[in-house]
């Protein structure tokens, strides 16, 4: 099928993060099989009420879209209703913006049955929203002996009547899903498992290093969310040396997350706090840098927002500056780990390149050093070296 001709359009409103070559939004739309042939932006105090860019504007990109011979918009910031609504009807296309735009592409690319139950409920609560652009069957249903809706209730408040039941029963089938992790995840607490989970910007190249340490065959590919469903696998890591006995070394548990991106829909991130409870529940997370992006600071950021949003900004992290192989000669560090500093805390990091397999053996060497303090600590009882603001630290 021929990809849709698109407009982006981007309105600076003075943020620090705003996106002026709109690449993150032209990454999203081919992602979801757009073809964008055209980008437009504007600065703004605030939005207009009506429609978002005010009219003068509203006309260029009506005019542009006419010379590009596009057939639909997308913002990139989150449209209300009403807005997406007079923009649809001033510019004569169907008009979308950046939630709606990350929703299709989770919906593509869901494969469990849980990831495709929480796309699902995501969409639902955001068309909750939306009917009133949809619809022109607003006419009165007529009451009586075998007609759907109650006297004169509003084709509308029938459609939301039916969305909020869908909404429930997916939020139940869910709810069944997160007990059945559940019950893993505790046979797993049972057996004293150590539990890392990837986390990060999407395209940081989370599962590419996942396959790389556990040699899996997890999904992989350069390109925004290539990956949805949380996979686990079994790592083992080598003894770190340190042990007086010189025992052998453990198995831990690692799981690769969902990426996380900015401006995620608020929508998704409580519909994805099943699947994200991995990280809430890790007793390490691997944050994955793409260390090739000029941007990385403010994805750094807009990952710790996330986590913090989850409830996981108390778990210890390993920053892994990953794609070495990328960086220009001038850029490649002189040593592969040292320390970062995050919100004014210290965090260990160390650069690898998932692709080439250069700084692993770094990195698997202070997985086992930090797991081996950890287990030890726990088997004698003493937590005091397991600083969650710090990670493994000196009693």
């Amino acid at each position: 099928m021929k990809a849709a001709l698109t407009i982006l359009v981007g309105v600076d409103f003075g943020h620090a993060n705003f996106d002026v070559e709109l690449e993150e939004l032209a990454l999203l739309a081919e992602s979801a099989g757009l073809q964008p042939v055209a980008r437009i932006t504007c600065k703004r105090k605030a939005p207009d009420a009506a429609l978002f860019v005010g009219t003068g504007k509203a006309d260029e990109i009506k005019l542009l879209a006419l010379q590009m011979g596009a057939t639909e918009v997308l913002f990139d910031q989150a449209l209300s209703p009403a807005q997406q609504r007079n923009l649809e009807k001033t510019l004569e296309l169907p008009v979308n913006d950046r939630i709606f735009l990350i929703l299709q592409i989770f919906a593509q690319r869901a494969r469990s049955h849980e990831g495709k139950l929480q796309v699902e409920l995501a969409k639902l609560q955001y068309l909750s929203t939306r009917l009133v652009r949809r619809w022109s069957h607003l006419e009165r249903q007529s009451g009586g002996i075998g007609m759907r809706g109650g006297p004169g209730e509003k084709q509308i408040e029938l459609d939301k009547r039916i969305i909020s039941d869908s909404i429930k029963r997916t939020k139940e089938r869910l709810e069944k899903v997160k007990k059945q992790r559940n019950t893993q995840r505790r046979q797993r607490d049972k057996r004293q498992t150590f539990n890392i989970s990837l986390v990060g910007y999407t395209n940081a190249g989370k599962s590419t290093l996942f396959n790389a340490l556990v040699k899996a065959r997890a999904y992989a590919a350069d390109q925004l969310f290539a990956t949805l469903d949380t996979t686990t696998r079994q790592l083992y890591l080598e003894n770190a040396g340190n042990r007086a006995d010189g025992g052998a070394g453990r198995t831990v548990s690692l799981s690769d997350t969902v990426g996380f991106i900015r401006n995620l829909p608020h929508g998704l991130v409580d519909a994805f706090r099943a699947t994200l409870q991995e990280a809430i529940d890790a007793d390490l997370l691997i944050h994955v840098v793409d260390a090739a992006n000029p941007g990385y600071p403010e994805q750094i950021a807009e990952v710790q927002r996330v986590l913090k949003d989850i409830g996981a900004d108390t778990v210890p992290q390993l920053l892994v500056f990953n794609k070495l192989d990328a960086l220009e000669i001038s850029h490649i560090p002189l040593q592969l780990s040292d320390m970062y500093e995050i919100e004014g805390v210290d965090m260990p990091r160390i650069f690898v390149s998932a692709q080439t397999g250069a700084g692993l053996p770094q990195l698997r060497a202070h997985l086992a050093k930090t797991v081996q303090e950890a287990m030890a600590a726990w088997e004698q009882g003493d937590n005091s070296v397991y600083d969650p603001r710090f990670g493994i630290v000196e009693s």
